[in-house]
């Protein structure tokens, strides 16, 4: 059975954009997919694991060819379960609130958690890293939102180190099948046809997901 996992890295509830235009995105996903399995995972829930010194010696212990041990080992199985949650789904939907010109830092500490050696990449000394997830056949939605900063707007208003950022790894990990949809209303900008606009995409997107 395909799977979709929404990695969910707001906070905000019912108050977050990016995670109102996912459940359009979701509720028009399973419309058109009823026999495909549908997760949420909050990243606010507990259930990432950290990826402090422990977690840090076992990545290097394994990219020298050794078995983490100990406290190094129970590091290493949590950030193993964090990544077969990820790698289970054929179809990942992100949502991506932009919080200082960048992403929420749960976001960077699950990106931390799950792109490790073996799993994520392969590193060649004469070619350089090796995406795993290359011809897989993964596909990735993102719902980026921003309340200040858009792309029309000069650097008075921020700068985008949020998609610049998030996009580079999803295709470092060779997930190079990437849809966008973007909500940028800014403070003045007219934020009733942005809404449509990105209301629409979301349904238009999750229809051929």
């Amino acid at each position: 059975m395909t799977k979709l996992l929404h990695i969910a890295a707001s906070p905000r509830g019912a108050a977050s954009e990016s995670l109102r235009i996912a459940d359009a995105f979701l509720a028009a996903y399973v419309a058109a997919h009823p026999d495909h399995e549908v997760e949420t995972w909050d990243l606010w829930d507990g259930s990432l694991p950290a990826f402090g010194p422990d977690a840090a010696h076992a990545k290097m212990a394994v990219f020298g060819g050794a078995e983490p041990a100990g406290a190094q080992a129970v590091a290493w199985a949590a950030a193993r379960r964090a990544f077969e949650r990820f790698d289970g789904a054929e179809r990942l939907l992100f949502s991506v609130p932009m919080w200082n010109a960048g992403i929420p830092y749960v976001l960077k500490q699950f990106i931390d958690v799950v792109s490790q050696p073996g799993l994520v990449f392969g590193v060649d000394p004469h070619t350089g890293y090796e995406p795993l997830f290359a011809g897989r056949g993964k596909q990735a939605t993102v719902v980026y939102t921003s309340a200040v900063y858009g792309p029309r707007l000069g650097p008075a208003f921020g700068r985008d180190f949020q998609s610049t950022y998030f996009d580079d790894w999803l295709r470092w990990t060779g997930l190079t099948d990437v849809s966008a949809i973007r909500f940028h209303p800014t403070l003045t900008g007219d934020r009733a046809a942005e809404d449509a606009a990105a209301l629409a995409r979301a349904r238009d997107v999750a229809k051929t997901f």
